[in-house]
């Protein structure tokens, strides 16, 4: 058990325990450096016109990079990414990113419910950005164990 999942609860977490929220912002920058990183060069990500031209208000992140930095929350909360062992995502809206100010993630979540040998804990988000949620369904299954 870490030190991080003792300050949200007393021993072993518990359904219903919260995590602590966090903002977190998003840039052109950001999109950029993920592009390359990822090879994923799609211009939705990158160009305001080809977004537009799809219907879209505007460039939008990538979904991975989204879902990433989500799970990255539950990470820091379980004492790592070795912590992670399963993620369940459902897109709901697109984080558009601007491109004088970055976007603002805004990411809660609370233990949905833990393996009854205390082995494993789902925890369930909920990530807005703007108001508008980024994901119908989003569960991360992390490690109590080590």
């Amino acid at each position: 058990m870490t030190d991080r999942m003792r300050t949200t609860t007393t021993g072993t977490p518990a359904a219903g325990d919260v995590l602590p929220s966090r903002i977190l912002p998003l840039t052109r920058d950001d999109l950029r450096r993920y592009a390359e990183a990822s090879g994923d060069h799609n211009p939705i990500h990158l160009d305001d016109e080809a977004a537009r031209a799809l219907g879209l208000p505007g460039v939008v992140a990538h979904g991975m990079l989204t879902s990433a930095l989500a799970i990255g929350v539950v990470a820091e909360w379980a004492g790592g990414a070795d912590r992670v062992v399963a993620t369940a995502f459902r897109f709901a809206g697109p984080v558009v990113v601007p491109a004088d100010v970055p976007a603002r993630l805004e990411v809660t979540g609370a233990v949905r419910k833990v393996a009854e040998d205390s082995s494993t804990a789902d925890v369930a988000l909920a990530v807005t950005c703007g108001g508008a949620k980024v994901f119908g369904k989003a569960i991360v299954t992390v490690s109590l164990e080590g």
